[in-house]
């Protein structure tokens, strides 16, 4: 189990820094007596084993402890976005029953308001900025909730600082529900060992050591950013927390402030660095590694990047939550040699390429992405049907249409999903978004397949420029026809300012199907 490993890491080294974040250095120690702490509190107040413990916060040591805490005590944590809105609060609450809630105070009010419909909730512990915490919440909440401070917690040195739960690998650690890029939310149930699997191939591969510092600004309510905190607590590093990229160059600024030795993010953190930063004065002397995943970079994008960052190795991954993060990757040395391609299984993991009749497809053919391996998760959260359909025969079949080349390198050619079925073709959106990433004046671009009378679908591409170039549609056409087929050519082309994004910075793509998205259209 986790917590077990930072125990260890406390007592041999108590004053290793755990986290960073602003001023506030966080050591081994530290963080195990926080853990501690919340652990006893939590058996104290009747939190029995699997019982579901809610967390709404952004990233923070308390976040941290908070997390392991939770699972030290038997509980089962389950991470709620800090970016949902009121109903969506009330849906995961109430959909895994969750009898406990931590709170982040910029949450709290939000939060006693959604419990007043989630009758499983008995508690809810503030995550407070002062000792008072935050005015108003207890009148909000219901008589039945009991409120406690964080503060109190933490302070508390009595009873049962060394409790825990007995446990074993299998038992559920963590529900994370999914990000929600196609529409509703599944609650991905992951054990102690399905986490402590992944950990382990991840950082086999990364190299990953107690010399490690990661700038993370990915939120640990998704299965990439938390597997940074895994990866890098298991390994003994320090995780440099920044909650916002909306000032991308302070968060450079940290970077070579804190000789931070890794960085990771999704393809819209990257096109961010590239497209709208002053990146390029930087230097990071210390920068060793970077990891992407959460959805393909384009090989312009990572040419870009490659130059950019000549003497840094650049880590394309692939992965999905029911995998406990991660599943593929491509050694820094074939990224430009094997450009587009996402690598090969992870150690530990075993990927086909399935096609009709369950049956692996030779090299070179299409056909679904299916992996086996202890990182596969044990299934849905009171989602039996949906369970079985992707996990079948021992693996998880990923919805991924991929193929392999000869060398057994795995390119991912669309989510089964997101095929675009247009006339007698299906289109795959990544070939298309791929092809007009190369037009220099594109930040981002999303491609979807919106109803057509006559085609059934047609492509529409939403675009966003960089600051400066004019919105030419036509153009974006043009450049098209130069670079695939005529039945690729998008039939919409629309600019919009920005592209709807999770919080973990993936495209929303179901919301550039509407047919009110704002900006401006060519048909």
């Amino acid at each position: 189990m986790l917590h077990s490993f930072i125990t260890q890491r406390a007592r041999l080294k108590p004053d290793s820094i755990a986290v960073i974040q602003g001023r506030r250095q966080v050591s081994y120690f530290e963080l195990e007596r926080d853990i501690a702490r919340i652990a006893s509190f939590l058996l104290r107040n009747n939190v029995s084993k699997g019982d579901r413990v809610g967390i709404l916060s952004k990233n923070s040591a308390s976040y941290i402890a908070a997390y392991i805490g939770i699972q030290r005590a038997g509980g089962i944590s389950v991470d709620i976005n800090f970016q949902d809105s009121l109903h969506e609060i009330k849906t995961i609450v109430n959909h895994c029953a969750i009898s406990v809630l931590i709170v982040e105070h910029s949450y709290a009010a939000v939060a006693a308001e959604a419990l007043s419909e989630t009758p499983s909730v008995r508690m809810m512990i503030e995550i407070e900025k002062s000792p008072a915490g935050s005015p108003g919440v207890t009148q909000k909440l219901p008589s039945h909730i009991q409120y406690a401070k964080w503060g109190e917690i933490q302070g508390d040195d009595g009873g049962g600082g060394d409790a825990t739960t007995a446990l074993s690998g299998s038992d559920i650690a963590s529900i994370v529900y999914t990000s929600g890029t196609t529409g509703k939310p599944k609650g991905v149930m992951l054990s102690h060992d399905n986490y402590l699997a992944n950990a382990r191939s991840i950082i086999e591969y990364l190299r990953l050591s107690e010399h490690d510092k990661v700038m993370v600004v990915l939120p640990f309510c998704y299965s990439y950013g938390k597997s940074l905190l895994t990866t890098h607590l298991l390994a003994g590093g320090t995780l440099v927390l920044e909650n916002s990229f909306m000032y991308p160059n302070a968060v450079f600024d940290k970077m070579v402030e804190e000789s931070v030795t890794g960085v990771a993010g999704v393809p819209s953190t990257f096109a961010i660095m590239l497209n709208r930063t002053n990146i390029r004065n930087y230097r990071f002397p210390n920068l060793r590694y970077v990891t992407q995943a959460g959805g393909a970079m384009s090989p312009q994008h990572a040419r870009e990047l490659s130059l950019l960052l000549p003497n840094t190795q650049i880590y394309i991954m692939y992965g999905q939550t029911e995998a406990t993060a991660r599943l593929t990757y491509i050694e820094p040395e074939d990224l430009l040699k094997r450009s587009g391609s996402i690598g090969k299984a992870i150690p530990g993991v075993e990927i086909d390429v399935i096609g009709e009749g369950d049956v692996p497809v030779s090299c070179g053919q299409e056909g679904e992405i299916a992996a086996g391996g202890k990182n596969i998760m044990v299934g849905y959260w009171n989602d039996p049907e949906q369970t079985s359909k992707v996990l079948k025969n021992g693996r998880l079949y990923t919805g991924d249409i991929g193929r392999k080349d000869e060398d057994g390198y795995l390119y991912i050619v669309g989510r089964r999903s997101d095929m675009i079925k247009s006339g007698a073709h299906r289109i795959s959106p990544k070939e298309i978004e791929e092809a007009i990433l190369e037009m220099p004046e594109v930040h981002e671009v999303g491609v979807v397949g919106v109803p057509d009378d006559i085609l059934g679908e047609a492509i529409r591409a939403v675009i966003v420029l960089k600051e400066g170039y004019e919105r030419d549609p036509k153009k974006v056409q043009r450049h098209c026809q130069t670079k695939l087929a005529s039945f690729k050519i998008p039939k919409e082309v629309v600019f919009a300012d920005e592209l709807p994004k999770t919080s973990s910075g993936k495209i929303r793509k179901f919301l550039l199907k509407e047919d009110n998205l704002a900006g401006e259209a060519v048909r």
